[in-house]
């Protein structure tokens, strides 16, 4: 974030030029100082926590996530081969001869006034 995100004059209005470069330097030096004693503060912490976090993520992720996942996949192949095999032994002869059947029906309308 920069003073000029924050902090900005309308065209047409203007402060003093040593009370816009005062501010200025009041606001990048406050922020910089600001941010370095919260990180000197804060971020030791939080960059434990967050990286006990992530670890945990991934471990479960890695050992539990991805193989219930693939357990899964391995597991629903089979079941989809058979009933792939039942959807084209049965169904699709059907489907054929009903399309065959109905192919030939030509439906007109007319409109009477």
């Amino acid at each position: 974030v920069d003073f000029e995100d924050i902090i900005a004059e309308p065209a047409g209005t203007y402060s003093f030029d040593g009370v816009w470069k005062a501010s200025f330097t009041t606001f990048t030096v406050t922020k910089y100082w600001c941010y370095r004693l919260l990180t000197a503060l804060v971020g030791i912490p939080l960059a434990l926590i967050w990286g006990i976090f992530f670890a945990i993520l991934s471990f479960v992720h890695i050992w539990a996530v991805v193989p219930c996942v693939k357990s899964y996949l391995i597991e629903t192949h089979c079941i989809s081969r058979v009933y792939s095999i039942f959807v084209h032994t049965f169904c699709d002869p059907l489907f054929e001869a009903m399309g065959k059947c109905f192919s030939n029906i030509r439906v007109s309308t007319t409109k009477k006034v």
